[in-house]
C-alpha cells in the first residue's frame, strides 16, 4: 500500500516551483507573542486513512496538535513497536485524548539538511558531501522528500525538494565556502566589521518557512555545524516559531574544526541558542568525535528517524490568543524517556496555525 503526498489547497502552486532560493535573506517577521516557550503547532496533520484501492487518502484535520516522539530505555537505546495504548498526553497538566497515531512507517518524511559552509568548516566540508551522500541514498523512501541548504553569510537553496538521491548528491557537490566580504582570513568567529558570518537562525527560518510549512507527515530539520549564530535578521525566537509552526523537530550534528579556532583560544562561541531549539522541537544534538566520526553519526540518526512516533490530539478551547500550553507526553512503562516537543501557543481558540 503506497501513500500518496497531500498538500494544502493554497500551497500547491507554491511547492511547484522551480528551485530558484539562492543566497536569499529572510523578511523580518511580524512580531508576535514571546517565545521563551516552544512556539504553535502546525495546522496540518494527517487525519485517518481512507484506503480507495491502490491509492491512499491522507484526511487533514486543521484543528489538532501534532507531536513526532521518541522513545528510550533506561539504556538510552530506541524502543520501537509501542501503539497508541501505551503513550499518555497532557496540556497543562490535563490528560488528552490521543486522536491519531501512527509509526514511522506509515508516514511520509520531509527532511532539510542544513550545513554550515562558514571559513571555520572549510576543512570539513569533503567529510560532509561523502557523509552526507551515503545518508540519503540510504534513508530516502519513494514517499519521502528532502532538500538542502548551505549557510555562511547568506543562506543558499543548493537542492529543492525531491525524493532523488542523485539530485540530493549533485546539490552536496555545490558545498564551498560561503563567507562575508571580510575575506576568508578575517577568522572563524566574525567581528563588528564583518557582522555575517553564520546566518544559522536564518537558514531554520527560512528552511521551516519556505520548504516545510505545506508539506505533511513528519518533518525534520538536521543541521551540520559548530552551532554558532552571527548575522541572522531573525532571532532565536523567531526561528524556533517558524520551526513549530510546521511541526518540525530539529537535529544538530555538532561538528567543528579545533584547528580553525587553534589562535583565538579555543572554541568559545555561543551555541545555547541552537541547543534550545533542538531541545523545544524534541530533537536531539549528536556530537561528532574521534569516536564516534560522522558516517556513524547519520547511522544513528537514522535509526532515530525510523524510530518514530505521530500522535496528535484535540486541544481544549482557548479564549485568548498567543496563550502558551505545555505538552507532557509519557508513555505507561516505568523506565522510559520520551523525547518530544515541549507545547505550543493557541490561536483564535484552537492550535495554532501558520
Amino acid at each position: 500500500m503506497k501513500y500518496s503526498r497531500i498538500l494544502a489547497l493554497a500551497a500547491v502552486a507554491v511547492m511547484a516551483a522551480p528551485a530558484q532560493w539562492r543566497r536569499v535573506e529572510p523578511d523580518k517577521p511580524a512580531a508576535g507573542p514571546p517565545s521563551e516557550a516552544p512556539a504553535p503547532a502546525a495546522r496540518q496533520q494527517p487525519g485517518p486513512v481512507e484506503d480507495l484501492g491502490q491509492e491512499t487518502v491522507i484526511r487533514l484535520d486543521v484543528n489538532l496538535v501534532n507531536i513526532t516522539c521518541s522513545v528510550r530505555d533506561r539504556q538510552g537505546r530506541l524502543v520501537p513497536g509501542l501503539t497508541k495504548d501505551d503513550f499518555i498526553i497532557k496540556e497543562d497538566g490535563k490528560e488528552q485524548t490521543i486522536k491519531n497515531f501512527a509509526r514511522e512507517t506509515d508516514l511520509p518524511l520531509t527532511m532539510g539538511l542544513l550545513v554550515d559552509v562558514s571559513p571555520s568548516q572549510e576543512r570539513l566540508i569533503e567529510v560532509e558531501k561523502e557523509a552526507a551522500t551515503r545518508f540519503f541514498q540510504s534513508v530516502l523512501k519513494k514517499k519521502d522528500l528532502a532538500f538542502l541548504i548551505s549557510f555562511g553569510s547568506e543562506a543558499e537553496l543548493l537542492q529543492d525538494l525531491t525524493s532523488s538521491p542523485r539530485l540530493l548528491a549533485e546539490g552536496l557537490g555545490g558545498l564551498r565556502v560561503n563567507a562575508s566580504v571580510g575575506g576568508l582570513d578575517s577568522g572563524p568567529v566574525p567581528t563588528m566589521n564583518h557582522p555575517r558570518g553564520t546566518v544559522l537562525y536564518d537558514a531554520v527560518y527560512l528552511a521551516a518557512r519556505e520548504r516545510l510549512r505545506n508539506q505533511v507527515g513528519r518533518k525534520a530539520l538536521i543541521l551540520i555545524t559548530d552551532g554558532v549564530d552571527q548575522g541572522s535578521r531573525v532571532t532565536v525566537d523567531e526561528a524556533l516559531r517558524a520551526a513549530h509552526m510546521t511541526d518540525a523537530v530539529v537535529y544538530a550534528i555538532d561538528y567543528y574544526d579545533p584547528r580553525a579556532y587553534a589562535g583565538y583560544g579555543g572554541f568559545g562561541g555561543d551555541d545555547r541558542g541552537l541547543w534550545r531549539i533542538v531541545e523545544q522541537t524534541g530533537g536531539r544534538v549528536f556530537k561528532v568525535s574521534k569516536k564516534h566520526p560522522l558516517p556513524e553519526i547519520f547511522d544513528q540518526l537514522q535509526e532515530e528517524l525510523r524510530t518514530q512516533y505521530s500522535l496528535s490530539y484535540t486541544p481544549p478551547q482557548s479564549d485568548k490568543n498567543g496563550d502558551f500550553h505545555r505538552i507532557d507526553v509519557g508513555v505507561k512503562q516505568k523506565g522510559m524517556k520520551v523525547q518530544a516537543r515541549r507545547g505550543y501557543f493557541s490561536r483564535g481558540g484552537s492550535a495554532a496555525t501558520n
